[in-house]
């Protein structure tokens, strides 16, 4: 790996940061733990800082957009990978009907119940309601 870092990019970068420039210079996809390795090796830290810091990098790099995660614990810079959309088209979901034939299809007005009277409904759900007058004793505190 001939990527080096100065003592000030060392302090100031984050293990993302570093592993973004680890990938963009490999160019090819790396297992999540041998990436963190080469971070570790690259910014000059003990190799306890992997045990106790794995767990800090895999959330960095689930959660950073620059990096996507791939089958088999390898990961890689999302630029290097497309997103592949497929579109397919099923005529037989479809049904096309000529302009100048006419639809049989149900309106508002076929749903509508000539029978039913509109100020029954009205009184049944006004038969329970209770009004109360604040002549009848009840002080603001009650409410």
């Amino acid at each position: 790996m001939s990527l080096k870092l100065t003592d000030e990019e060392k302090e100031s970068l984050s293990y993302s940061d570093v592993a973004f420039l680890i990938l963009k210079e490999t160019n090819k996809k790396q297992k999540i733990q041998d990436l963190f390795k080469k971070v570790i090796k690259l910014l000059d830290l003990d190799d306890d800082v992997f045990e106790n810091s794995i767990g800090d990098f895999f959330e960095q790099i689930i959660t950073d957009k620059r990096f996507i995660m791939l089958d088999g614990g390898y990961c890689d810079l999302k630029i290097n990978h497309s997103a592949k959309v497929i579109v397919e088209e099923d005529d037989e979901d479809y049904e096309i009907v000529p302009e100048d034939e006419d639809f049989d299809d149900e309106t508002e007005e076929d749903n509508y119940d000539e029978d039913a009277n509109a100020d029954d409904d009205a009184d049944d759900d006004l038969q329970d309601l209770v009004i109360l007058d604040d002549s009848e004793g009840l002080e603001d505190s009650d409410i």
